[in-house]
């Protein structure tokens, strides 16, 4: 019984150390979740970009959309 224990042992120390010592996965390998980065906006940006989506919300009323199709028109709408 003692011999068919120390390989189970073994491999459990191992896997214990190994995960111990940080190869499992670090906080910044491919595999983890990142978060996205924040784009920062100058004052004269961010307003010319308010603008540009009021300026979309105005044609969008004014063609009666509503719902999806809304939202679709002011995303084409912006990217122009």
């Amino acid at each position: 019984m003692a011999r068919l224990l120390r390989p189970i042992a073994a491999g459990a120390s191992l896997l214990v150390s190994l995960s111990a010592s940080g190869l499992a996965q670090k906080a910044g390998s491919p595999l983890s979740p990142m978060k996205p980065q924040r784009v920062v906006l100058s004052p004269a940006e961010l307003a010319a970009r308010n603008a540009k989506a009021k300026e979309c919300s105005a044609k969008a009323s004014a063609k009666g959309l509503h719902g999806k199709a809304r939202l679709e028109f002011r995303e084409k709408c912006k990217k122009s």
